[in-house]
């Protein structure tokens, strides 16, 4: 009888934790996000506060992992690897999702097939800026300037096909420049290039400028983006000064394939939920990014789109990666 009992009070917690994550009691443990970034750049600003907040709705610590080596192959890599159980992500981003298989020709993953996209949790617009010694102070005098002195401008960048490189690719096209492409390995190194006067100017996430942006240290140009940013409303955006182009980076989540759609869902709608605060709204125009909390399938069309309007800009101008 006693054995009888024992297993019936077995039989029953079993069922009784079946039917906790039939309700959806996930998760039970700790989560980890994976980035393809090294810590201290313009994707921990943005992602890492979220990060907290989604595991505070969530009942659990999401654990917040950088992994920027190898161009953030190894966080990718990692995650199409991993158990498809709830509790690997990545954030994915365009180093991941849109200029891995136009760069490289074996990334080592599919953006694809590999993941299940849940959100895109913001996009964050490119700010162009100059070293004050520049002699322009909107887009339209630096184009003015650039056509005054062909070959004498140069620019940094984060690295030969990252979005601030290509996004300078189109103006120059679109404008007639020559202006001399100088890559770095990240914005960071970039932007203090521009800062000493050894470059003349950047195009990248507004957030990495905007401390030098109020010091006058640095004097930002246009944004690329579809209109102003809060923290920088006097400044026009390309399009207002005459050049249509918009360039973004954009921070998501995606799972590894055959990860549950209960596990997707869940994970999509605290995001969301959270993305739709005021606080958050806030937070992320502090920062300069406009927050998306769309669908999969509206995020899944969104990467696609990224890849279609940066494959012939990249094949027409043989860009290959550093």
């Amino acid at each position: 009888m006693r054995w009888t009992r024992v297993v019936a009070a077995a039989l029953l917690s079993i069922a009784g934790i079946a039917q906790a994550f039939a309700q959806g009691a996930y998760p039970t443990k700790p989560m980890l996000w994976i980035i393809p970034y090294a810590p201290g750049g313009g994707a921990d600003a943005i992602v890492r506060p979220l990060s907290i907040k989604v595991g505070q709705a969530l009942g659990q610590t999401v654990l917040y992992d950088n992994r920027g080596s190898a161009g953030g192959f190894v966080a990718a890599q990692a995650v199409a690897k991993a158990a498809p159980d709830g509790y690997t992500f990545l954030v994915a981003a365009g180093v991941t999702h849109t200029f891995a298989t136009l760069l490289y020709e074996n990334p080592g993953f599919d953006p694809v097939k590999d993941f299940l996209p849940i959100t895109d949790f913001a996009i964050i617009p490119n700010t162009l800026v100059a070293n004050p010694k520049v002699p322009a102070n909107n887009l339209k005098e630096l184009v003015a300037y650039a056509k005054a002195n062909p070959g004498k401008i140069n620019w940094a960048s984060s690295g030969n096909g990252t979005g601030g490189h290509l996004g300078l690719m189109l103006l120059s096209k679109t404008a007639g420049l020559q202006i001399v492409h100088v890559p770095f390995k990240g914005a960071g190194p970039a932007s203090v290039t521009v800062l000493a006067g050894e470059t003349d100017m950047i195009l990248a996430n507004t957030v990495v400028f905007m401390a030098n942006i109020k010091a006058g240290k640095l004097k930002a140009l246009g944004v690329s983006a579809s209109k102003r940013l809060d923290i920088i409303p006097d400044v026009p955006t390309f399009a207002e000064q005459g050049y249509p182009i918009e360039t973004a980076s954009f921070y998501g989540l995606v799972a590894p394939v055959k990860t549950p759609q209960s596990v997707i869902t869940k994970m999509h709608d605290e995001i969301v939920k959270i993305l739709r605060t005021p606080d958050e709204i806030k937070r992320l125009a502090d920062n300069g990014a406009f927050p998306v909390g769309d669908t999969p399938v509206q995020f899944a069309a969104f990467m696609k789109k990224e890849v279609d309007t940066w494959a012939p800009v990249i094949r027409e101008n043989n860009i290959k990666p550093d």
